[in-house]
């Protein structure tokens, strides 16, 4: 059943990344610098192009550029739903914010023609979350003493989501995702090994004449998230570190929840010189659902995220009373 659900989560992930990202662009070029990009993102809205009236919509484009007018051009289409409107603006190439005007800097200029719906308009990216995890123990780290205290170097957390943003309004947005994540506990002594009977798991310490490298717990989980964004640059694509400073601050707090599809204990030590590493795929009667909230604060390019789940991380009365957590960087 687990790999069944999956295979099907995993297909509704591509479905849905293929979905977003499958547009009709068509470039028109005029004169020796000048184009006119028209990108249609649903060729259901080519009913709705067949409704402009092109040259007074151009003719208006024209007579703005020359008299370098900043207001917004906006042209209503009558057929239209009551809550739907059509936009006409100027953006940059590769930016989704709206401008008015010229650029002293030789960019091009695109034409961007889109029916929006007053909730706004949703845009597709993968997330990237790189960071450390650990525990807590009746809210608070375990004692060194505990064989199951782990490492902040070394444990740690990776995740992939297919994000959607949704404006929701100004400066509001709703981010909403699935994706996979891992948690990796780096215990903090080499030769922990996890004892698992009918009872519930033991740490211990393995007493083998070995040298020991490390020893760690490693837990695979689908997510889901979401996330509602203050963005008080009223950005409607979120800034990638990639593509500059940006210009804002951001901040949003949300639910996730995660489904175990796969754990694993692993150690490694060297016998003889010879390194050895000994990998136990189980339960560990680790609980296959985990939840909690997600915390995200973002300034300028750079997005930070803290994840702590509110159940435990083992099932009841057959670990040690855990609540994970993580922190890092999104890219």
């Amino acid at each position: 059943m687990r790999k069944t659900f999956l295979i099907a989560t995993i297909s509704l992930l591509a479905i849905t990344v293929q979905a977003q990202q499958k547009r009709d662009t068509v470039i028109v070029e005029l004169g020796k610098t000048s184009r006119v990009i028209f990108t249609i993102g649903d060729r259901k809205d080519l009913e709705v192009l067949k409704n402009y009236n092109y040259n007074d919509l151009f003719k208006n484009i024209i007579t703005k550029l020359e008299n370098n007018d900043t207001t917004a051009l906006a042209q209503r289409d009558t057929t239209r739903k009551q809550g739907d409107s059509e936009e006409v603006y100027w953006t940059r190439e590769g930016d989704d914010k709206n401008h008015i005007g010229g650029d002293d800097n030789g960019r091009d200029w695109n034409v961007d023609i889109t029916p929006s719906r007053r909730w706004g308009r949703t845009w597709q990216s993968f997330n990237f979350d790189l960071g450390t995890n650990n525990y807590l123990e009746n809210g608070k780290f375990p004692s060194s003493n505990a064989n199951y205290s782990v490492r902040p170097w070394g444990s740690w957390y990776v995740g992939l989501s297919s994000i959607q943003r949704s404006r929701l309004g100004k400066n509001f947005f709703l981010e909403w995702g699935l994706g996979m994540s891992w948690y990796n506990f780096k215990f903090e002594n080499d030769n922990t090994f996890i004892q698992k009977d009918d009872n519930g798991i033991q740490f211990i310490q393995d007493t083998r004449d070995y040298h020991y490298i490390k020893s760690k717990l490693t837990a695979s989980y689908i997510t889901a998230s979401l996330i509602p964004i203050i963005d008080f640059g009223d950005n409607s694509r979120k800034a990638r570190m990639w593509e500059g400073d940006g210009d804002s601050f951001r901040i949003g707090i949300g639910p996730y929840i995660g489904y175990r599809v796969g754990s694993h204990s692993k150690m490694v030590y060297k016998d003889d010189g010879d390194r050895e590493k000994e990998k136990n795929r189980d339960s560990f009667y680790l609980n296959n659902f985990r939840y909690g909230a997600r915390l995200q604060i973002g300034y300028r390019s750079t997005d930070l995220f803290f994840n702590y789940d509110i159940n435990e991380l083992f099932e009841a009365g057959k670990g040690p009373k855990l609540n994970a957590f993580s922190f890092g960087v999104i890219f």
